[in-house]
């Protein structure tokens, strides 16, 4: 008797590893990333002795650009919940050759991520109440390691470039969330953006 129950047992534990072999239904299941909390969007401004003034995020900090070949007014706009930074560097405009010279520099600037980058799409800014006239590079790619880069001027005395980035390795399928968000700073940002009359 023992031995027909173990026979039976055996058998239908077989029968049970060959029939779970043969669903051929599977679907991997897709990628996953963590969940990121986003803070709420609040607002100050940024109003000091340097020639342009802005609103930018509560949840942000400002810091002097002390890089070696930093000039005045060059500023990072540091996100530390997100390891990221918007690089803003001020020129001052001296006439249309040195205003060109500076827009060709930031296309090419946009334009080093060509090999990595999925697509650059430019796109212009006209904001004639503040003056601020310029260029947004949109930058997508799963390896750029700059994904919104733009340049900006009254077309007479500034010129206002910035270009953010990651303290990661570069992975921005699974950072999308959080690029959104600060392009929506960003974007903000050159809204709220004045200018000063030199004195």
């Amino acid at each position: 008797m023992k031995n027909k129950t173990r026979s039976l047992i055996c058998m239908l534990f077989i029968f049970m590893i060959f029939s779970s072999c043969n669903n051929t239904d599977y679907i991997p299941k897709p990628r996953g990333y963590f969940r990121i909390a986003l803070p709420e969007k609040k607002y100050k401004t940024f109003d000091t002795i340097y020639p342009y003034c802005f609103e930018y995020p509560v949840y942000s900090t400002i810091q002097p650009d002390e890089d070696l070949g930093a000039e005045p007014y060059w500023i990072n706009l540091d996100f530390p919940s997100f390891k990221g930074s918007l690089h803003i560097s001020y020129k001052a405009v001296t006439g249309d050759s040195i205003l060109y010279q500076y827009f060709e520099d930031a296309r090419t600037f946009a334009n080093k991520h060509i090999a990595k980058a999925d697509a650059i799409e430019p796109r212009v800014i006209v904001n004639d109440k503040n003056q601020v006239y310029g260029l947004i590079y949109d930058i997508t790619g799963s390896g750029v390691a700059s994904t919104y880069q733009f340049c900006v001027t009254d077309s007479a005395a500034h010129f206002l470039r910035g270009a953010l980035y990651f303290n990661t390795l570069p992975n921005n399928d699974s950072l999308s969330p959080v690029i959104d968000f600060i392009k929506t700073d960003v974007d903000h940002f050159i809204q709220t953006l004045h200018w000063k009359k030199k004195s």
